[in-house]
């Protein structure tokens, strides 16, 4: 099975979610390439070997130097000749291309995939839905088959066998229509203070339980204590309790912690969106029937300014003198 991937870049080479692709890809089939899209940052080809990329496929020119959506889904066209499935990272970006690339090829696109099974001879995908609090099941059967990979749907691995990958230079027709709708100017935004939060194995979430802005005193000690990062609800920056960037959830940070406290959160669909992945969580709250404590591994039924400060001083006296 021959697997394209279109790979989004940063200043550091493919970006993380990329990098799960393609790892995601290699459950698929050992022929792997990827499609590169304008200029490409260096050492790129080098760290998409060790993802096991077998070749590389570049689609430059003048249509390329700013983004566009058709003209990328172009592009995809253009290298998908021998591929069996296409596929990009579940973001804005990758979802937007690929809603152009299945109309194009008039198959049907599969957004925010988690899981493939071919057992039954065709493929079988798991896809999130309503915003990460539902799960469902697709069958692909067009000859070509069309998937954007949630974020964090698994961690990116090096493939066991670093490969050489060949560049090859594609060509693409693209039409003036293409570029009806493009990027024209961009502008910095705010810092993005959010690296510490994604990377985190330990989020201490809180929500409106924290009461204000004065809540968070102990829940910021559990977070240093257990060497994670907080991580909080929409609410609580609407209310200007905490920045933007601590937000978790879907127009926030996605994150997947080995452990999620979830601290006074009631857990909207919204919220699940951006932490559902996350391997064990263990919610906080006074409310038995909130959302967030259904679907916890584990629940504490209490009020977290009770709980949390038992739970800081309890570690406190495991820590080593």
């Amino acid at each position: 099975m021959s697997v394209l991937v279109l790979v989004e870049t940063d200043d550091k080479g493919a970006s993380e979610v990329s990098r799960e692709t393609l790892t995601f890809a290699r459950r698929l089939g050992e022929d792997v390439q990827a499609l590169v899209v304008g200029d490409g940052p260096a050492g790129l080809v080098d760290q998409l070997g060790t993802y096991g990329v077998r070749s590389v496929l570049h689609a430059d020119g003048d249509a390329f130097t700013s983004y566009a959506a058709a003209a990328w889904a172009a592009a995809v066209v253009a290298a998908s000749a021998d591929a069996t499935v296409v596929m990009a990272a579940g973001t804005p970006r990758g979802n937007e291309v690929l809603a152009h690339v299945a109309c194009r090829l008039g198959v049907t696109m599969a957004a925010n995939v988690v899981e493939v099974d071919r057992s039954s001879g065709s493929l079988v995908v798991s896809r999130q839905v309503l915003g990460g609090a539902a799960m469902e099941e697709m069958r692909l059967e067009d000859a070509v088959a069309v998937l954007s990979v949630a974020g964090h749907a698994c961690d990116p691995q090096p493939a066991e066998a670093t490969t050489s990958p060949a560049v090859m230079p594609i060509e693409v027709e693209v039409a003036d229509s293409d570029l009806r709708a493009r990027v024209v100017r961009t502008e910095p935004g705010e810092p993005d203070e959010s690296g510490s939060l994604k990377s985190a194995k330990v989020v201490v979430g809180a929500g409106r339980g924290a009461g204000s802005a004065d809540g968070f005193k102990d829940l910021l000690e559990l977070a240093d204590l257990l060497d994670g990062a907080l991580g909080v609800s929409r609410v609580v920056t609407s209310l200007g309790w905490r920045p933007h960037h601590e937000q978790v959830g879907q127009t926030g940070s996605r994150v997947s912690p080995d452990l999620y406290l979830a601290c006074g959160i009631s857990g909207a669909i919204q919220h699940w969106a951006g932490m559902s992945s996350s391997k064990t969580i263990v919610a906080i709250n006074n409310d038995p029937d909130a959302p967030m404590v259904t679907k916890a591994h584990y629940a504490v039924i209490g009020d977290l300014h009770e709980v949390v400060p038992a739970v800081v001083e309890e570690l406190r006296r495991r820590r080593p003198a």
